[in-house]
């Protein structure tokens, strides 16, 4: 279960980069053993365009209007890309906890993200910020797969 609540965790910096890393895993057919899936997220055409709009929510959120992630549609986001990529991440026995973890962990990150960012925004702006947060986002997120995933097929 803890790689759903961690995949949860960064789901609540940025909605998209996770549930991205998690369907390209999929659609490689390289998720955890006893899991699968949720469907739709192992379909390669699906993992791309998770990918495409990841790279644009990161180049967005430079942009100085850029909405906060705990308005409504941005906690929504979060809690529903969390939830899909928790439970493909969980034993299919725990799916649905997998999935609900993951949700609740990145309501509350994000919260507790955006706290951070807004006082680290006072000393070195909005976009420095925001390029510090994609990379250990991408390093976390990076390092959680390559901890769950099986081994390539040669």
């Amino acid at each position: 279960m803890l790689p759903s609540i961690l995949i949860g965790a960064l789901s609540g910096q940025r909605a998209l980069s996770p549930i991205a890393a998690v369907a390209i895993t999929a659609a490689r057919d390289r998720l955890p053993e006893g899991s699968e899936a949720v469907p739709l997220l192992g379909n390669k055409l699906v993992a791309g365009g998770l990918l495409a709009v990841a790279v644009a929510e990161m180049v967005g959120d430079k942009w100085p209007k850029a909405p906060n992630r705990t308005v409504l549609s941005g906690s929504t986001a979060r809690f529903l890309t969390a939830a899909a990529a928790g439970a493909s991440l969980a034993p299919r026995e725990h799916k649905v906890a997998g999935g609900l973890f993951a949700a609740l962990t990145a309501v509350t990150a994000a919260h507790l993200g955006l706290a951070a960012r807004l006082a680290a925004m006072k000393r070195w702006g909005q976009a420095r910020t925001g390029f510090v947060e994609d990379a250990l986002l991408l390093a976390g997120t990076a390092l959680l797969i390559h901890q769950v995933a099986k081994p390539a097929s040669a």
